[in-house]
């Protein structure tokens, strides 16, 4: 994990120094919405892995899926969910903090490394964020996930006034 550079540069200039940039709002899978805005607080939906309309990755961690390929996908879980606070908050500058990160990992039965996967997801907002990136956090094994994704990530933002 890497440190942003300088404490004055956004998490845009961040964000693009690391060659990433922001996708476009995952479609909801059914009947919700990526994000909401309640005053300073943003909760997303959960978030799978998915770029440009495909999910990436299939399966149960630990069997399927790799950890540290389960790490990847985590981060592009985050980057999603980026994207969905983003597109509420007035963009990724209108971001004070990352709150809370819950990060479900559907796991093989005999799989406990669950905290190492979510660091995917937490590393990149640290790195996007520094300290304003440091959040609480749950990593939760679950015997299944939608689509059959090995890895999902909510968040809790909270935004400037």
């Amino acid at each position: 994990m890497s440190e942003p550079n300088s404490a004055a540069s956004s998490p845009d200039e961040r964000l693009a120094a690391l060659g990433l940039t922001l996708p476009q709002v995952v479609a909801p899978l059914a009947a919700y919405v990526p994000a909401v805005r309640s005053g300073t607080t943003i909760y997303t939906a959960g978030q799978l892995p998915m770029a440009d309309g495909q999910l990436l990755a299939a399966g149960k961690v630990g069997a399927e899926v790799g950890a540290a390929e389960a790490a990847a996908l985590a981060r592009t879980c985050a980057l999603n969910a980026l994207a969905a606070a983003a597109s509420v908050a007035g963009g990724l500058s209108s971001i004070r903090r990352i709150v809370k990160l819950t990060g479900f990992v559907a796991s093989a039965p005999d799989f406990t490394g669950q905290p190492q996967v979510v660091n995917g997801a937490s590393e990149l907002l640290l790195e996007i964020f520094g300290e304003a990136g440091r959040h609480a956090r749950s990593a939760v094994g679950t015997a299944v996930l939608p689509l059959n994704s090995p890895v999902e990530v909510e968040l809790i933002v909270e935004v400037r006034d």
